[in-house]
């Protein structure tokens, strides 16, 4: 989904992209993975809150 995306992507664009209930607890659960990988360099967090696929 990051490939497709033109520009970075929030938490609660990403649950509506996995098809998961648009709730506070998923949207957390959600950003908090999302960091997590973010960590690891696998997405790469833009500005706080907005995550998109790392250049290279």
């Amino acid at each position: 989904m990051f490939t497709a995306a033109d520009h970075p992507l929030r938490a609660r664009q990403v649950c509506e992209a996995m098809d998961v209930a648009v709730g506070p607890n998923n949207i957390n659960n959600v950003r908090l993975a999302l960091k997590r990988l973010a960590d690891r360099g696998i997405p790469a967090e833009t500005e706080p809150g907005l995550f998109t696929q790392p250049r290279p």
